[in-house]
Parts: C-alpha cells; sequence; structure tokens
C-alpha cells in the first residue's frame, strides 16, 4: 500500500531523477517506515548462512551509500557495484528508460562509480553486518587485453570487506566487456583471479566465494563451455544473468529502440533459458544465483524450479515495490 501511494510520485519524475530520489531516501533511512515484515527462510550457499534467499541485485547502488537503508527492507543479501578500479562518469545522460507497459527498464548507464577506494569507505562507515556481495568491473578506457588487470586490483581492495566476490563480465554497456566470457580471455580471466582468492583468503584468514555475472544472451554451446571452465577453474558461483541485447516482448514500444540492456517482466523468457542450459550443464557442481525477470513470487519460484539456489531483483523492486522481498522470502519452499 505504501509503496503503490509513492510510485506515481517516482514515475512522475525523470527515470534517473526518480532513481537518485530513492537512493537519497534510502541514505536517510526511509526503508525504517516500511511495514513489512520479511520472513527467515535460512539456507547455506557457498558456505555462506543466508538469512533468506532474496538479494538486490547490483547497479542500484553502486557506490555502497545505502546498504544501511537497503537492509531495512529485509533483503537476505545486498551486491553493490559494479566498481571499477578509478571514477568514471559513465555514459551521457538519458542513458535510463522505463517501458511501463512491459514492466521493463533499459539502461546503457556504463558503470558510472566513484571507484574502488570510495566504495571501500562506504562500506567500512555502514552498520551492516549481514551478507554483502561487491561486484567489480572494468574502467570503460582500459583496453580489454589489460581488464585482468582491473578486477585483480578491485579484487585486492574490496577482498577483505566482501562476503562474495562477483566478477561482472556480461555489461553489454561497456564496449568489449562481454568478450571476456569466452574462450582464452575467460581463462586467463578465471586463472588470474581464483589465484589472487588463495592467496587473499589466507592473507586476511577468510573464505570470500568468487562468483561469475554471465549475460543471457549466450547460446546453449557458449553456456556450456563456460559451465566447464567454471568447474575446471573451481569458481564458488554463477549468476545468471545480466540484461539482455534482444527486445523481445517489447517490439513496438517507447524507448524499445533505445541502446542498452532490457530488464524487467521481457526479460523473463530469456534469463530462465540461460538459467536452465547452464543448471543442466553444471549438474549441482556450482551453486547458482538466478536473475532477470522477476516480477512476482511465482517467477522467483520459477528459479528456484530451474535450478537457482538464491535469486536477486532489481527492476522487479522498482515496478512492484519492497513487497516483492517478504513475497518470495513466504513462498520458498522450505529447506531448499
Amino acid at each position: 500500500m505504501l509503496y503503490s501511494l509513492a510510485r506515481p510520485l517516482l514515475f512522475s519524475l525523470s527515470e534517473e531523477h526518480s532513481h537518485e530520489l530513492t537512493l537519497a531516501m534510502l541514505r536517510k533511512r526511509a526503508g525504517k517506515l516500511w511495514p513489512g515484515r520479511v520472513p527467515a527462510c535460512r539456507r547455506e550457499v557457498m558456505g555462506i548462512e543466508f538469512p533468506n534467499p532474496v538479494g538486490l541485485s547490483a547497479g542500484l547502488d553502486k557506490n555502497g551509500d545505502c546498504i544501511d537503508g537497503l537492509a531495512d527492507l529485509g533483503f537476505g543479501f545486498i551486491e553493490v557495484g559494479t566498481v571499477t578500479p578509478r571514477p568514471q562518469p559513465g555514459n551521457p545522460q538519458p542513458r535510463l528508460f522505463r517501458i511501463p507497459k512491459a514492466n521493463a527498464l533499459v539502461n546503457r548507464m556504463g558503470f558510472n562509480n566513484l571507484g574502488v577506494e570510495y566504495l571501500v569507505g562506504a562500506v567500512k562507515k555502514s552498520a551492516y553486518r549481514g551478507v554483502l556481495g561487491i561486484n567489480i568491473g572494468k574502467n570503460k578506457d582500459t583496453p580489454v587485453e589489460d581488464a585482468v588487470q582491473d578486477y585483480l586490483t578491485c579484487q585486492q581492495k574490496v577482498h577483505a570487506y566482501a562476503s562474495y566476490l562477483v566478477v561482472n563480465v556480461s555489461s553489454p554497456n561497456t564496449p568489449g566487456l562481454r568478450t571476456l566470457q569466452h574462450g582464452d580471455a575467460l581463462n586467463e580471466l578465471l586463472g588470474t583471479l581464483r589465484e589472487a582468492q588463495s592467496r587473499l583468503d589466507q592473507q586476511h584468514r577468510r573464505r570470500v566465494p568468487l562468483v561469475i555475472k554471465i549475460a543471457p544472451d549466450n547460446s546453449a554451446e557458449e553456456l556450456q563451455a563456460m559451465a566447464e571452465a567454471f568447474v575446471q577453474h573451481g569458481i564458488d558461483g554463477v549468476c545468471v544473468g545480466n540484461t539482455t541485447l534482444s527486445r523481445e516482448g517489447v517490439e513496438g514500444l517507447c524507448h524499445a529502440d533505445e541502446q542498452g540492456g532490457l530488464s524487467g517482466a521481457p526479460l523473463t523468457p530469456i534469463a530462465n533459458r540461460a538459467l536452465k542450459t547452464m543448471s543442466q550443464a553444471l549438474n549441482g557442481r556450482i551453486p547458482i544465483i538466478g536473475v532477470g525477470g522477476i516480477n512476482s513470487a511465482e517467477d522467483a519460484l520459477e528459479k528456484q524450479r530451474l535450478g537457482a539456489d538464491l535469486v536477486q531483483i532489481y527492476s522487479g523492486l522498482i515496478y512492484q515495490g519492497p513487497a516483492l522481498i517478504g513475497d518470495i522470502a513466504r513462498t520458498w519452499p522450505k529447506g531448499i
């Protein structure tokens, strides 16, 4: 009820203005006003105990400024970022577009963030002691052949503060980034980060699982090859997936032709196809976080049936509000 009153106001503003206003409210801990209660639904994944299986996907709080405010909403885990080694402004505005008729968004934000040093400072200031994922990427002006160093730099700086680390190689808004999902480039990235993970785990005396975030647009053959690489390198988790370049389900609608990644309800069948293929290829060897097109508890349960151990929401939160978190937690199968 509360969000149904706030949404018309937020949607009357430009997309990015609404986004900034939401972040400002979260920084003021407006989430404390939310009357919804999220039930405990504990599960252990990647050696981490999650109070419930519903997480916030990366992208909403890129700089870690709103962790405490987001925790007030009842998430089982929060993921911040994507963060890059150096600050960058992202792509020119406008770069975020609503498609309300389809409960969808198109974004081409371009990893706009204040840099990894700022994010680490924000995490240190936070009072949150729950499960925190930190999502890392490369700077736009870093050549793809040098991308490994950007990821390594971020990994080394955030390792001591993350519950788990997410390697984002799937955003469509950083030129060349998605090529890191395949072949020699993927093997070099995974090998380097796994070696650093082992060293950092020992140095800090704490295990920080390494998760790879992949695009839903990969073919079945590409997904199967990636699955084998993940197993070979001992990766701890796979996040399936990110936004899509497809415009399936929004054809002819206002803003559908904007450049960028599509999220929201039209992403559901695309993300689910990728999730099913990845789950079958992994065959239980690595846990999966299901992301993309979750607008209801039933959408989340379908992810679970297809092989997801946890789920994350973002666009669904914008269209449905915080009640979605509790709806999912209440209907998630117990003991799974």
